[in-house]
């Protein structure tokens, strides 16, 4: 596919910085650098030092580096110019200027580099959408996902299935075709077989507990307890900050305080709770519901209980396979008979920061549980992934116990169409404004 217009855009982050680089994509990219360098003897894909001018006055712009990258051997499948300049403000905005200047250039939208790979056939939309994660990842996990996304592990995954399908619609469309004719019974049964494991497969893919949607996203981990527990304390020794209002007053969180910090690697939204006791006060009560609501829904949740306290009740009826429980104020009173709430307790003192590095790894430990319990595939980590399979899954369901050849071809190419959708093989234009919206405008 060749592009009428050739665009541009900054792709480094604007600002000030040492460099800065604004990439060119299109039919007219190599000629818009020959005239801001005056050089015709471009080579594909070596660096090339260029003094760079505005090709309308040949005032300066500034010392740079050019790369030319010739389609379709580039990131766009169309002919690339990357151009390296200083990061100043003023150096970046005169080269906008000037390319902006230039007949049958312009800006490009937010996400059109990529889009224009992914119409050139250089990447499918799992890939195209791993980029978009790679922007945004604030962590080494959220990274790793995103670069197994990168590398094609859904998009091979997924292929894989619609080759499948594919071979099974098109033995259904030979049984009515040649309705007349008596086909073998072995390849009736043997068509109804793999119909079965394919079902079988889309259903351990989607059994995933969200993991992939929930790491790119973000863990929540609730941090719950009596009033006083430590809850607020705790928060700030795990954001190494002052977050939260730190009294003796029962009572003083109110409200769901929420904290982004990365953890080990990990994405994680801490949430300080209301203390869990039995109250009349009306904020407070609503501070207390709120808790209980967020605790239900979290990743994870630390079960506070004060070392010197005799374990509340409400505390007690949280704790389950998703909560860690941990035993504060070790600095004050350890109890080592402290009862036997869970299979291992975690003693800390937030103010001394003991006991902190291991709780930290317990959380890590307890992550990977969660998120790493199968590799077999991997995971999926958009709704729309999900919402196309389980589409995709039902079909299959309904072919399994088609009665009629008819019925079962309509249900396969139903299943392979939805199937096609993630990837991007069928049924793509009404997605890509909304997958490309979530880029910056350089990529």
């Amino acid at each position: 596919m060749t592009s009428i217009h050739t665009i541009f855009a900054l792709s480094t982050p604007p600002g000030v910085g040492a460099l800065a680089v604004v990439r060119l994509s299109g039919p007219a990219a190599q000629a818009a650098g020959q005239k801001l360098s005056q050089k015709t003897d471009f080579l594909p894909r070596q660096a090339v030092r260029v003094m760079l001018r505005d090709p309308e006055t040949g005032a300066a712009i500034d010392d740079g580096i050019a790369i030319y990258f010739p389609a379709p051997n580039s990131f766009t499948g169309e002919d690339v110019m990357e151009l390296t300049l200083h990061g100043g403000r003023a150096t970046t905005q005169g080269l906008l200027t000037a390319l902006g200047k230039m007949p049958g250039l312009r800006l490009a939208e937010p996400g059109e580099f990529t889009r224009r790979a992914f119409e050139n056939n250089k990447m499918d939309l799992t890939q195209a959408e791993a980029i978009a994660d790679l922007i945004h990842a604030e962590t080494v996990q959220q990274r790793t996902q995103a670069l197994s996304q990168l590398s094609g592990t859904l998009r091979d995954l997924y292929h894989g299935w619609a080759d499948r399908l594919a071979a099974l619609l098109a033995h259904a469309e030979a049984d009515i075709d040649f309705a007349d004719e008596d086909l073998p019974p072995d390849i009736i049964a043997a068509q109804q077989a793999q119909i079965e494991q394919l079902i079988a497969e889309l259903q351990n893919h989607l059994s995933d507990n969200h993991r992939g949607e929930r790491l790119r996203d973000g863990v929540t981990i609730a941090i719950v307890g009596a009033p006083n527990a430590g809850k607020s304390t705790l928060l700030n020794a795990l954001a190494q900050r002052d977050v939260a209002i730190v009294t003796d007053i029962a009572g003083t969180t109110r409200d769901v305080l929420e904290v982004h910090l990365d953890l080990g690697g990990w994405p994680v939204t801490l949430l300080d709770t209301a203390g869990l006791r039995e109250t009349t006060d009306a904020i407070e009560s609503e501070g207390i519901r709120r808790a209980r609501a967020r605790a239900e829904h979290a990743d994870l949740k630390l079960c506070l209980f004060d070392s010197g306290a005799e374990p509340d009740k409400a505390t007690r009826d949280l704790i389950d396979e998703n909560a860690i429980v941990v035993v504060t104020k070790c600095d004050q009173k350890r109890d080592e008979n402290f009862p036997p709430l869970a299979s291992r307790l975690s003693f800390l003192s937030a103010h001394t920061a003991a006991g902190i590095p291991e709780l930290l790894a317990a959380i890590k430990t307890r992550l990977e549980k969660i998120f790493y319990q199968s590799r077999e595939t991997p995971s999926l980590t958009r709704a729309r992934h999900r919402a196309a399979l389980e589409e995709s899954l039902a079909a299959l369901q309904r072919a399994a116990t088609a009665n009629l050849p008819e019925l079962r071809a309509e249900d396969l190419r139903l299943a392979l169409r939805a199937l096609g959708r993630i990837t991007g093989r069928v049924d793509v234009e009404d997605l890509l404004d909304r997958i490309f919206a979530d880029f910056c405008i350089g990529k």
